[in-house]
């Protein structure tokens, strides 16, 4: 999918991060519509270019279904409120007692949430390519990378086989009236699923993966793994200082920082000892540059909203909170920037 890759990926990086961090820190559906309408948008110009984005499609169906079902479920088990739709026998278990409006309300925004966070990365997948995704891992967590890599790409190869498979056997008659005649569904699909496994060993073997580490000296080995229990203990001891302490947060921010740079350089020096080949150098584009500001724009507006202002993004509908959400321009206006992406992309309106 290489060619289909119309912006740099770490641009598509930080608008991803840019799009989850409102789906993840509040419940305005409000802010969340705006969310879910910007990286529709792009979901949709990006599924043009992508057959990927099929296959992503029936995922994203199953996340609506799971919104539908937080709907019953946040209203029978929450009954808090004081706009009653009707009430359950109080004898029960757990769903019995008063069904108040806010309970479906809470549901709803938790549902939306959930969906808009869904498509987010559906979007991130259809636009770029794993194999560059891989290329971006650290070299310290290379393996890690390759299995994210791996993961990530099997949700939409399953989709797409099962698709083709049923399509293959409703040309040929099949019909499915049952358990038993999912049979020449699922063989198939165990088959490909077992051969794309032997391929991706045998390519894997072939690149010589896991031999490209230059081994470290029992005195490095020792130094690195200091550093890294020092660097942790020392960012445990920081998070610890605000928490209880206040009042010193100079003291734990120093030692979180002194944490960091140790962490940073323990990662640092793991990953230089990875042996890595570059075939070609990735091309920053105008539409690159301008994708990434736009989407640190918006990431910078909504965290400085979350950090100065929390209270703009708060919505909870029971009492002593209002059931209308409250809308804010600054943190609409970030949320409005994530469309951005689609508007430059090539032959967009």
């Amino acid at each position: 999918m290489a060619d289909q890759d119309t912006f740099h990926p770490i641009a598509w990086l930080t608008w991803l991060v840019a799009a989850a961090l409102p789906a993840l820190s509040t419940r305005n559906p409000l802010y969340l519509s705006l969310v879910l309408l910007a990286v529709a948008i792009n979901y949709a110009a990006l599924g043009r270019r992508s057959p990927l984005a099929r296959s992503w499609g029936a995922f994203v169906r199953f996340g609506a279904v799971l919104w539908l079902l937080t709907i019953p479920f946040s209203a029978l088990t929450s009954h808090y409120g004081t706009l009653v739709l009707f009430r359950l026998p109080r004898s029960w278990p757990l769903i019995g007692g008063p069904i108040t409006l806010e309970g479906v309300l809470y549901g709803v925004t938790g549902g939306l949430a959930l969906v808009t966070l869904l498509l987010i990365f559906a979007t991130f997948n259809v636009a770029v390519d794993q194999a560059r995704l891989l290329r971006m891992t650290p070299g310290f967590i290379y393996q890690a990378g390759v299995v994210a890599g791996i993961a990530v790409a099997f949700v939409p190869q399953m989709v797409a086989a099962w698709q083709a498979i049923r399509e293959a056997q409703q040309v040929r008659g099949h019909k499915v009236r049952g358990l038993r005649d999912m049979l020449p569904l699922i063989m198939p699909l165990l088959v490909m699923a077992l051969e794309r496994a032997m391929q991706l060993a045998e390519s894997m073997e072939a690149r010589g993966f896991g031999g490209q580490i230059v081994a470290a000296s029992p005195r490095e080995r020792t130094l690195n793994q200091l550093a890294l229990l020092g660097g942790l203990g020392l960012a445990a001891a920081g998070f610890a200082g605000n928490g209880f302490w206040p009042e010193r947060r100079l003291l734990a921010g120093l030692l979180l920082g002194a944490g960091a740079i140790l962490g940073v350089w323990s990662f640092w020096d793991q990953g230089r000892r990875v042996r890595r080949t570059r075939y070609h150098r990735w091309i920053w584009a105008r539409a690159d540059r301008l994708v990434l500001a736009v989407s640190l724009v918006s990431l910078i507006g909504w965290a400085g909203c979350w950090l100065a202002r929390s209270e703009w993004l708060l919505y909870y509908p029971f009492p002593p909170y209002s059931l209308w959400p409250v809308f804010h321009l600054a943190p609409g206006i970030a949320c409005l920037l994530l469309v951005v992406p689609a508007l430059l992309l090539p032959g967009a309106e």
